[in-house]
């Protein structure tokens, strides 16, 4: 149902009535029709304000049309309000193939035992999955076993005590400074929207703030007189040093530009669209890739691979890890340690004692 509703949802439709709802729904499950046991939707936050529904109407929805549908939900813990479906179709490729082997070995799913699961593990890996997808899958195998078995329809859970692959940690993508340099120098100060993308930029590199925790950020939430921002993640806050650059950009957006972007005075967010309103994921996406196209530069660059380049650049000036690890937001110092492998051995050699 990921595909179904995740559809849905892209059309940038907002839905008034049950009705409406349960109708598109049911026409788009059609081709679904011979699950009898896996549906799946993976929903996650997107706090825009044109394209949503809520999570209770899509849930109560699928009920309503298919009241024995198994609904997996991977929310991210930043709004309880708002939430829209991944558009990637994972969640019911995931049952799909599950569903598809557990046919072709004569299998019953609600009899199904541990062997059975490890075997469709190490059935995924002969065909070349990897062990990340292999993990998501057991991920949402076991959400629909645990599901099943609370709702008494199966004896046991075929997935307990089943460990999921070790995952390689993939070397972070960076960017050189000169890199950097090229890159935030290409928004120019000449309309509202230069000014604007020229303090996102920086602020983006001078924080290292993930993209979802940027654009919920509120006005509120920066102190320009000392130089820092407050950022909320859940129920976890934390203080961010700014730097001067990016204050002095900052500053003038939400001086010069910003007043004048937003067309409602009781708008909170501190980065706006042109529309006036909050900026969206997927607005910050294109904008790094436009100022990355203008600057020439082949190498891929995200709003994340701004955060790995700020930890890593302030590794290698020398900042501490305890103190990176803090202005990431990252609860264990273990991720933090991943940018050791981009220094000298001097340097690996210091940390290492």
């Amino acid at each position: 149902l990921s595909r179904v509703v995740g559809g849905i949802v892209g059309e940038g439709k907002e839905f008034c009535s049950e009705y409406e709802l349960d109708e598109l729904i049911a026409l788009r499950m059609k081709d679904y029709s011979k699950h009898t046991a896996f549906y799946g939707v993976q929903i996650v936050d997107e706090p825009s304000k044109d394209q949503f529904l809520s999570i209770g109407q899509i849930f109560h929805s699928i009920k309503r049309v298919c009241p024995k549908a198994f609904v997996q939900c991977n929310l991210l813990p930043l709004s309880p309000f708002r939430m829209t479906c991944n558009r990637f179709p994972q969640g019911i490729d995931i049952f799909d193939k599950f569903e598809k082997y557990i046919e072709e070995n004569n299998e019953d799913y609600s009899k199904i035992t541990d062997e059975g699961i490890k075997d469709y593990m190490s059935h995924m890996q002969e065909i070349g999955k990897k062990p990340s997808t292999i993990s998501r899958g057991l991920a949402s195998i076991r959400s629909f076993y645990q599901y099943e078995a609370k709702n008494k329809n199966i004896e046991n859970d075929p997935t307990e005590g089943i460990q999921s692959p070790k995952i390689e940690k993939r070397v972070p993508s960076i960017l050189t400074s000169n890199e950097v340099a090229l890159l935030l120098e290409q928004p120019k100060n000449v309309d509202l929207k230069g000014i604007r993308d020229k303090a996102m930029l920086e602020f983006a590199y001078a924080t290292g703030m993930r993209v979802t925790e940027i654009i919920s950020l509120n006005v509120e939430d920066i102190n320009l007189e000392t130089g820092y921002v407050t950022c909320k993640n859940g129920k976890k806050e934390r203080t961010v040093p700014i730097g001067n650059m990016s204050l002095k950009a900052l500053k003038e957006y939400i001086s010069n530009a910003r007043k004048t972007m937003i067309k409602d005075e009781n708008e909170k967010a501190l980065f706006v669209n042109v529309n006036g309103q909050r900026l969206t994921r997927q607005g910050f996406w294109k904008i790094i890739k436009y100022y990355k196209e203008q600057a020439h530069i082949e190498k891929e660059i995200t709003p994340h691979v701004l955060r790995h380049s700020f930890a890593t650049h302030l590794l290698q000036n020398g900042a501490d890890l305890k103190s990176i690890q803090t202005m990431l937001g990252h609860s264990d110092i273990l991720s933090t340690q991943i940018y050791m492998q981009f220094q000298d051995e001097t340097l690996k050699n210091i940390y290492k004692k």
